[in-house]
């Protein structure tokens, strides 16, 4: 099985990336990509380009991926401030499924 390897956007909180990353999973963030001006199908390119499951809480990833653009995968949330719920099931989707698995296809927290 091949892990997920994630891709933040730059909403998303610091405190996510390092309780990831304290739990093992492989997390690169937009601002150490140096993509901070990027548009969002830039961070998708980019995201996919690099293998990486892209997480955040735009829309507009959503909107993406329903123009059928391929990509590594999609983690959406609504919710911001729950940073533990949000390091929980992007814990479990990256234990659960398959990186291939995720081509493609979006994931709802």
């Amino acid at each position: 099985m091949a892990l997920i390897k994630y891709y933040t956007d730059e909403n998303v909180a610091k405190a996510v990336v390092k309780g990831l990353r304290t739990r093992g999973v492989d997390v690169l963030t937009c601002q150490e990509s140096n993509m901070l001006s990027a548009s969002d199908e830039e961070q998708l390119e980019h995201a996919t380009q690099a293998g990486r499951v892209i997480f955040s809480h735009d829309t507009d990833f959503l909107r993406i991926h329903a123009t059928g653009v391929e990509h590594a995968g999609v983690v959406y949330t609504a919710n911001r401030d729950d940073v533990g719920k949000n390091i929980r099931y992007l814990k479990l989707i990256h234990d659960v499924i398959d990186s291939e698995d995720m081509r493609n296809h979006v994931e709802f927290i």
